[in-house]
């Protein structure tokens, strides 16, 4: 893959106003990608967004950027990302764009593109309309601009595609569940869903302003959520983030419930349903009882690179459907494209009615190990990762945790920090270990 100059693993991302998070750029961004695109079909992109407040000014000039190229763009409104890669798919467009700093804070903005088939776009395509973004802009003849319009149905046609993904045989009658929206793009969405399918819910996150998303709320902070769901004798809670691609769930006793026992509680059903296509994917940060949950299953289990799109990949080479991580991003891949907070939610509600358990009940499988994470910087230079003594020392600690447990050393792309992760039944164990690594690199 050639090295990229604007596009990351997530497309555009950065500060509201700072270069790339500009009007300027999102216009030339909007031309350059109508420019590959217009050689397809439809000559139609979907446009969905977040709740940010930044999220009017890119959308108009993205707008503006693909009716110069001679591309016509319908906005949807503050939509999830997993939303607009699916109705891009079900309106034929040539694309799909999100604009969402997903769990960021509002200041932050992003900007990514779906395909037709409602996956990430292709590195050919993106590095393609890198090349085209260092052309001059131009404009077609005026008989060619392209259009503007709204799809003004857009929320309940993706509430009715959620709903068909829940068995028609059950109902979520009965079931009080508290709704956490991070007053992101699923606070009009999820509660809807979880209504009509016959919960009672309540709801919290769901005002957005455009400066308090994911402030407090959401899948990135669940301590409200936690507290709503014992105050009020909640079933569950269920907690997206921003952009609606991440899911972290809470049980009736407040307890955390995250991306790695969802994936578990959703690979068992599926395997007891006779359904699962092969094997499971997690990352190199997924726990390590989730590894050995699985093992006990006879579900095989991969680890890819930290990132869904890394995740995604690995599936779609083994050709299997189901992978994650414990952030909560959970991809199910014979329900949608992209990872999807209120499928899986979905998922799960189905095996809780289905079975008549309760969540805490479903996530005692996975009694999650604990993990240290530490940080310690160095100086530059030589990777101290390579020296002798902490590579003895690596070895000696993963000699004592024996298969109960264990640790992942890794250079920060991005600061002068190694990462060291020990993880262990016995946390103090883990400490100890992690403690001790830590002082070799100190030394190296």
């Amino acid at each position: 893959m050639a090295e990229r100059k604007y596009f990351g693993t997530d497309g555009v991302r950065g500060k509201v106003g700072t270069f790339p998070i500009t009007p300027e750029f999102a216009l030339k961004l909007g031309w350059a990608a109508g420019k590959i695109l217009a050689t397809q079909g439809s000559k139609k992109v979907l446009i969905g967004k977040d709740t940010r407040i930044s999220g009017y000014m890119l959308e108009s000039a993205l707008e503006a950027g693909l009716a110069a190229a001679g591309l016509s763009a319908a906005f949807t409104g503050p939509m999830p990302t997993p939303a607009i890669a699916y109705l891009t798919r079900t309106f034929r467009a040539e694309a799909g764009i999100v604009i969402s700093a997903s769990h960021n804070p509002y200041d932050d903005n992003g900007i990514k593109f779906f395909s037709a088939s409602g996956e990430k776009l292709p590195d050919e395509v993106e590095e393609a309309i890198e090349a085209m973004l260092d052309q001059p802009m131009d404009c077609v003849e005026s008989a060619e601009l392209g259009r503007a319009s709204r799809i003004t149905d857009a929320a309940g046609r993706y509430i009715e595609f959620c709903k068909s993904t829940f068995p028609a045989h059950l109902s979520l009658e009965g079931y009080k569940i508290v709704v956490d929206c991070a007053n992101g793009a699923t606070y009009h969405i999820a509660p809807n869903v979880m209504r009509e399918l016959g919960a009672e819910v309540i709801e919290i996150g769901t005002h957005p302003d455009g400066l308090n998303i994911n402030e407090k709320c959401g899948a990135t902070d669940i301590k409200a959520l936690q507290k709503v769901v014992v105050e009020v004798g909640a079933d569950v809670g269920l907690a997206y983030d921003g952009d609606g691609d991440r899911l972290i769930m809470v049980d009736h006793l407040g307890n955390k419930v995250d991306g790695d026992q969802i994936l578990f509680i959703i690979a068992r059903e599926a395997l007891r349903a006779g359904k699962l296509q092969g094997g499971v994917v997690g990352t190199l940060m997924s726990n390590m009882s989730l590894e050995i949950a699985l093992k006990q299953l006879a579900i095989p289990f991969v680890r890819a690179n930290v990132g869904d799109r890394y995740v995604l990949e690995q599936l779609k080479e083994k050709g299997w459907k189901l992978g994650g991580e414990n952030s909560g991003h959970i991809i199910v891949l014979d329900k949608n494209s992209t990872g999807d907070g209120i499928i899986a939610s979905l998922e799960v509600l189905g095996a809780m009615a289905s079975h008549k358990l309760s969540l805490n009940e479903l996530a005692k499988s996975v009694p999650l190990f604990p993990q240290v994470l530490l940080n310690v910087g160095f100086a530059g230079g030589a990777n101290p990762l390579e020296s002798a003594e902490v590579k003895a020392v690596a070895a000696d600690v993963e000699q004592r945790l024996a298969g109960k447990g264990r640790i992942l050393l890794r250079k920060s792309g991005t600061e002068p920090l190694i990462r060291v992760m020990v993880e262990c039944e016995d946390g103090e164990l883990a400490q100890r270990c992690a403690e001790e690594i830590v002082e070799a690199v100190k030394r190296n």
